[in-house]
């Protein structure tokens, strides 16, 4: 897989003199890093941004051992109030993430020919999931696997491949996750467990103290600035959940009713919702993924 060699590239990583002074600090980071040449894409409500792509499917061109963003594709067999499925916060996340990973990191995210971040959709029946450094999915909650995909998933993360699940809310999207999961790694040999604050994930970069409950830029507009439950009383504990393998070592992780990825895609649509939200979902975001390569 090509983790390896991005665990490789890791080896000189050091980490900022700014890791300690909090997200305060890490705002004014995000807000002078636009200097460089990657461009923060704002989406449909602020005016411009990618809107909607059909996929970009991964090609074995795209595999060269720098960070690639994959997203996992996967049918919807049920719809969630919010959701898109596959392709939700899809690509302004993908890019801003990578953008914000390369500034903040010395990981090698890979570019394309415009010097913009690469990222790729991967279907999860295809052999080329199995060179994705670590993959990314959202709105899982209506998501179905095939067999071919589930046999797939389970041969990914015992080669060492991590998962980072997103934005689903509610007590019905949980339960319907939980059994597609299942049914690829079984909790009795796979339990699903809360991951403590104590958990190297929390530190790797940044001093993650909890993980905030983050709404979608639309939800928090129409609920006046001020809600973050998307699902009310359902919806109202924010959930980070993990499976590991028999090593200890995280292959899934699980954000439950909180939408990480919004503070990525949305970081340029609306100053307050960037200043109170993407500090902490990028803090976050850096500290999965370098975990992710380390581990």
């Amino acid at each position: 897989m090509a983790k390896t060699h991005v665990s490789a590239r890791l080896g000189t990583f050091r980490r900022p003199p700014w890791r300690r002074l909090g997200f305060a600090a890490l705002a004014v980071v995000l807000t002078a890093s636009l200097a460089y040449g990657q461009r923060i894409w704002v989406g449909p409500g602020g005016g411009g941004g990618f809107g909607r792509l059909a996929p970009k499917w991964a090609r074995p061109a795209d595999f060269d051992g720098t960070f690639l963003y994959c997203r996992g594709y996967y049918e919807s067999v049920r719809y969630e109030d919010g959701g898109m499925g596959w392709w939700t916060d899809y690509p302004g996340a993908d890019n801003n993430f990578s953008v914000r990973l390369a500034e903040l990191t010395r990981v090698h995210v890979k570019l394309d020919a415009d010097r913009q971040p690469n990222f790729v959709v991967v279907s999860l029946s295809d052999p080329l999931l199995y060179r994705c450094p670590m993959l990314f999915m959202e709105d899982v909650g209506t998501a179905e696997f095939s067999a071919e995909e589930r046999q797939n998933l389970r041969l990914f993360f015992l080669k060492g491949g991590f998962l980072w699940v997103d934005d689903f809310w509610g007590s019905e999207a949980w339960d319907y996750w939980q059994r597609q999961i299942a049914a690829v790694l079984p909790p009795g040999e796979y339990p699903i467990f809360d991951i403590p604050q104590t958990h190297p994930i929390m530190h790797a970069l940044y001093d993650v103290q909890a993980i905030p409950q983050v709404p979608s830029i639309n939800f928090w507009y129409r609920r006046g600035r001020r809600a973050t439950s998307e699902r009310g009383a359902d919806s109202a504990q924010v959930h980070f959940r993990g499976i590991q393998d028999v090593h200890g070592r995280l292959m899934v992780v699980m954000s439950h009713n909180t939408d990480i990825a919004d503070t990525w895609e949305r970081e340029g649509e609306n100053r307050e919702y960037f200043d109170r939200f993407s500090p902490a979902g990028y803090a976050i975001g850096v500290n999965v993924v370098l975990y992710a390569m380390t581990h």
